[in-house]
């Protein structure tokens, strides 16, 4: 079965600011700040950021007094931005205290998330839950429940521990780790539920750093829950570890139907650009053939035919300008995300590969004759010379946006 046609596993539908999540609605790309939330400029431009970028969630921290302040000024500066993005409010320890003195955050929030681990111990933690469910209920807003081994509610896992010794034949530790996982997910929700959340106002997510844990977990949410879920990694690490991390367990997991929301958590370089999980993100589930976001530009990898650089920064260039191009077109054309690109190194595959495309042009190679022919919907339409073959190739795609995509209607 194709990626393109799996079939979605069947799960409620949760509403966030108009956001569809579950149901049949498409795959959720989110994200995170990593600024301070009391800076309200800081975070302000780095939520427009990731959403310009392409993210469709963003969750911002809020764990001091100030932080909870800053929120609604955040969603005004947004607003003044034109930056409609919805904001989620990630909550551990104090968040029933933050929220109760501040309706206001609660109201400029489009979302909770509240970690069961972290909202306190013994009666308190029953106490707390229960004030963070009815603030959420009086002001009508959706629950991630998100649970995480590293904060996981150490009496539930005691709790499950001494069920596990009591059997005939106990589980190992990671399956009693998975376990109580899965367990403080389902019987939060129920929890929230009994106090007087709706099921289709709960998202959950169980976090873990293995690839193997995250597949085996969610499976077990997927059979025993309707709720959405949202994927993620935790702690997947950085540059391309993180990346293939988290793409080998997604990528399972979504096709198998699995997931609702997903955030792909990699840790920047210092000072690096945040937005890099937003690009990461859409680019699994694009090459998945579950969503479109932008043109795919394939690439010819290069190999001893291939000694001159050309044809490498041709695809640099073209990814690049795509990318930059890609809020105008998206804004005035419809179904530009669908076009594809090919830049090629090569006589080898190179023409054959531009005819798959939209459109291709295929470079020269070692010793072949310095010409690089284009190719349009499969026809070969005109032949690139000299030092300006970037400028002409991108004017083709200026071109062919205009020509094949039908103007967007104003509303």
């Amino acid at each position: 079965m194709s990626a393109s046609s799996l079939k979605r596993r069947a799960s409620r539908m949760a509403m966030i600011a108009g956001v569809g999540v579950g149901g049949t609605a498409p795959v959720v790309v989110q994200s995170m700040t990593n600024t301070d939330t009391e800076d309200i400029f800081a975070t302000s431009m780095q939520v427009a950021q990731l959403a310009r970028a392409g993210s469709e969630l963003v969750r911002i921290t809020v764990n001091t007094r100030e932080a909870a302040a800053a929120v609604p000024r955040i969603r005004e500066r947004l607003a003044q931005m034109n930056v409609e993005v919805p904001l989620i409010g990630d909550f551990h320890f104090n968040g029933h205290k933050l929220l109760a003195e501040h309706p206001e955050c609660a109201e400029a929030l489009a979302k909770l998330r509240i970690n069961p681990g972290n909202v306190g111990k013994g009666a308190r933690r029953d106490e707390q839950f229960a004030q963070l469910i009815e603030i959420a209920c009086r002001h009508d807003k959706p629950v991630r429940i998100g649970v995480n081994w590293g904060s996981l509610d150490q009496a539930l896992l005691a709790r499950v521990m001494d069920e596990n010794a009591k059997r005939a034949e106990p589980k190992d530790a990671t399956e009693i780790m998975r376990e109580a996982m899965v367990t403080s997910a389902l019987e939060s929700a129920a929890q929230a539920e009994q106090l007087g959340l709706a099921g289709d106002r709960i998202v959950l997510s169980c976090k873990v750093s293995g690839v193997q844990d995250l597949i085996a977990i969610y499976r077990e949410l997927a059979i025993r829950s309707d709720y959405p879920l949202h994927l993620g990694l935790t702690e997947a690490g950085m540059g391309s570890k993180g990346i293939v991390a988290s793409t080998a367990a997604m990528g399972v997991l979504l096709q198998e139907g699995i997931g609702d929301t997903i955030r792909v958590s990699l840790t920047p370089e210092p000072n690096g650009d945040r937005t890099r999980e937003v690009i990461v993100a859409q680019e699994i589930l694009q090459t998945m053939g579950l969503r479109a976001f932008t043109p795919l530009v394939a690439a010819c990898p290069g190999c001893g035919r291939t000694t001159s650089t050309v044809f490498q920064e041709l695809a640099q260039d073209i990814q690049s300008y795509v990318r930059e191009r890609m809020p105008e077109w998206r804004l005035n054309h419809v179904g530009v995300e669908n076009m594809t690109l090919a830049v090629m190194g090569c006589v080898v595959n190179g023409p054959g590969e531009s005819k798959h495309a939209s459109i291709g042009i295929s470079l020269p190679g070692t010793g072949e004759a310095p010409v690089a022919p284009v190719y349009v919907d499969g026809e070969r339409v005109v032949t690139l010379r000299g030092e300006n073959i970037s400028t002409e190739f991108r004017a083709i795609v200026e071109g062919y946006v205009a020509r094949k995509y039908p103007v967007r209607q104003s509303s």
